[in-house]
């Protein structure tokens, strides 16, 4: 019953910005770290944040300054902003949550950095 729907992906172009939403059911979503993963194609899918139960946002290097992650525990929802997106930053989207000992990954948004 637990289930992860990411929205808020498309086209931009390079230096623009986009906030992807995923919204949350089927447990008690305060309780819960929630993250973000990216998945370019040919590459493995690979980690972009954090938000823990207590809303520390945590964030790889790799777009430190670019991303930022939040979540609002009264909508269930986890957000991901970015801002100055490059090229590199094409992938689909993933907001994952490791609940009972399984992983949860909802459906994957797109996000296209191009000119």
């Amino acid at each position: 019953q637990v289930q992860l729907v990411e929205s808020g992906g498309g086209v931009v172009q390079p230096g623009g910005s986009l906030r992807l939403s995923c919204a949350a059911s089927g447990f008690t979503f305060s309780n819960y770290h929630m993250h973000w993963f990216r998945q370019a194609p040919g590459k493995e899918r690979q980690l972009v944040g954090t938000s823990t139960s207590d809303n520390r946002p945590l964030v790889q290097d790799s777009v430190k300054g670019r991303f930022a992650i939040s979540r609002d525990n009264a909508k269930n929802t986890v957000y991901l902003q970015m801002n100055d997106l490059k090229p590199e930053d094409t992938a689909v989207y993933y907001c994952h949550v490791y609940h009972l000992s399984r992983n949860f990954w909802g459906q994957g948004t797109q996000v296209t950095v191009s000119s």
